[in-house]
């Protein structure tokens, strides 16, 4: 009975060690499959990354743009080889680009946090360029930016760039984004056209530490410290320092760019009525002019700091009786030594045009106009004198039917210089000599008014058609005529860069038009 047990006990002992054996031969169970989930918090497009509370929302834009008569796919033909009007002026600019965006938010206890970034990958066609013996050049590498980091002109081949890259949390926005000061169609009341003077822009966003208060019923104020450097600084003209007319880059038409380094971020405040019928809103802006020295070291001195100021009012006026969806937007703005915010990054170099055309005038080779708006100017020994300027934007937008839409669109803008600074550019005279423009304008000049004063006037139209969701054509022509107060002729020195040579011109005010063709597929 014993050797029975011990047999019965063995062979169980010997099948549980086997099936232990097999046991861990079999696979383990693979835990389950995290779908992805819709996260409906934020509005459509959003999903929960795997793992984690939250939410992501990836979308861009794919933009293909042919635009007519301009050397630029923004500002026009206001300066440079498009302002040349000659055989260097482009008949066509073309841009492909592809825009990506991504956008995060996660609930806390202290409210959503958010992240959002957008980048830009372009190829744009660029200009030739003379040499002056009779040899051209392209660059399709792209143009390299303007003297003050502003946006003068196309930045040709392929490239990157960051748009938007930004953190929001408990009412602070920290990062790159749109200025605070500008209204919330920013460039773009009725248009595709980047180039509106009337109001500041910063499409592309600006670096900023802000804060945000919400006080209901659609009542916010925002404060913000924002990056000067990049958009927001139109020149300060060093009038003592020797031009060179027609070198890529220089914007300042009279005199060269004297900055120094960054000291001040500009500071704006803005409030904002947001309601059912439309949009008000008030903006203020504080801007430095921080001056580096008259002449190359320490030794020459330097102009004291000012500060510039900015205000604008703006308004939105939405579902007017003309047909649904019908929009109205308006925006007015005036500066004092802070010219960024009325003549806008995108809106010519710097506020430097220089444009040329045809003359009546016997002895006369053409025609030249010229406009300059820095936000500051000096001469050796001198102060700085600010820039006063004031200008307007505004559109009418007109829904056919959900597929069609038109628009009529406008801006203006007026740079004037006070008479401290009218002597330095034109002499105690008045009349040019003894000034620094008798430098720039050279011997056999025959001035009959020196004025650096003068306006911008643009109008344009727009149409958009949108046969299926996100996928839309538009047609936009843009008007604008260099309004300038100079009058008489100029002994111009001459530009190898755009094939102009060294004659008498006749000051005279200038026409310049665009056609920008775009098709775009939102995603």
């Amino acid at each position: 009975m014993k050797m029975v047990k011990s047999l019965i006990l063995g062979s169980a002992a010997a099948l549980v060690a086997v099936g232990g054996a097999q046991a861990a031969d079999l696979p383990v169970k693979a835990k389950a499959v995290e779908y992805v989930k819709v996260c409906s918090l934020y509005g459509p497009g959003f999903y929960y990354i795997p793992g984690t509370d939250t939410c992501i929302k990836l979308g861009g834009y794919l933009r293909v743009d042919v635009l007519a008569n301009t050397n630029s796919d923004h500002t026009g033909n206001t300066s440079g080889a498009g302002g040349a009007n000659n055989r260097f002026t482009n008949g066509y600019t073309w841009r492909s680009r592809e825009d990506l965006n991504i956008d995060t938010r996660t609930a806390t206890e202290y409210g959503v946090v958010r992240t959002f970034f957008d980048a830009t990958f372009s190829w744009t066609s660029d200009n030739y360029a003379g040499q002056g013996n009779g040899a051209t050049v392209y660059s399709p590498i792209g143009a390299v930016q303007a003297p003050n980091n502003a946006n003068a002109g196309a930045v040709a081949g392929g490239t990157v760039g960051v748009y938007y890259a930004f953190i929001q949390f408990a009412g602070f926005t920290i990062g790159k984004a749109v200025s605070q000061f500008s209204a919330p169609w920013a460039n773009y009341p009725g248009n595709s056209y980047d180039g509106l003077v009337g109001g500041g822009g910063t499409i592309t966003g600006v670096n900023q530490f802000t804060y945000t208060a919400q006080f209901g019923n659609g009542v916010s104020l925002s404060l913000s410290a924002q990056d000067q450097s990049a958009y927001y600084q139109a020149g300060v003209a060093n009038l003592g320092a020797p031009v060179t007319f027609g070198v890529p880059g220089n914007t300042n038409t009279f005199g060269v760019s004297d900055y120094a380094g960054t000291i001040a971020p500009d500071l704006v405040a803005m409030l904002r009525v947001d309601q059912a019928w439309g949009l008000f809103q008030a903006s203020f802006a504080a801007h430095n002019n921080h001056v580096a020295y008259y002449g190359g070291t320490e030794l020459t001195g330097h102009p004291d700091d000012k500060w510039g100021w900015a205000g604008s009012l703006a308004l939105s006026i939405k579902n007017i009786p003309t047909g649904p969806g019908d929009t109205i937007n308006l925006q007015g703005v005036y500066t004092n030594g802070a010219t960024r915010y009325n003549i806008q990054d995108l809106a010519g170099s710097a506020g430097a045009n220089t444009i040329f055309g045809g003359t009546n005038v016997p002895g006369a080779y053409q025609s030249i106009g010229f406009g300059s708006a820095p936000d500051s100017v000096f001469v050796t020994g001198g102060q700085q004198q600010l820039i006063t300027t004031y200008g307007f934007r505004g559109a009418y937008v007109h829904n056919w039917n959900p597929n069609w839409n038109t628009s009529i669109y406008g801006a203006w803008a007026q740079v004037n210089y006070n008479g401290t600074a009218k002597g330095y550019l034109c002499g105690p005279a008045g009349n040019g000599v003894g000034g620094s423009l008798s430098n720039f304008f050279g011997a056999g000049s025959a001035l009959t008014s020196c004025n650096p004063d003068y306006s911008i006037a643009q109008l344009g139209t727009q149409t958009q058609w949108t046969p299926v969701k996100n996928l839309t054509f538009s047609a936009d022509f843009t008007y604008t005529r260099l309004d300038q107060s100079f009058a008489g002729t100029v002994a111009f020195p001459g530009s190898a860069t755009i094939g102009k040579p060294a004659a008498v011109y006749e000051l005279k005010d200038q026409n310049t038009y665009m056609l920008l063709l775009r098709a775009q597929r939102n995603w």
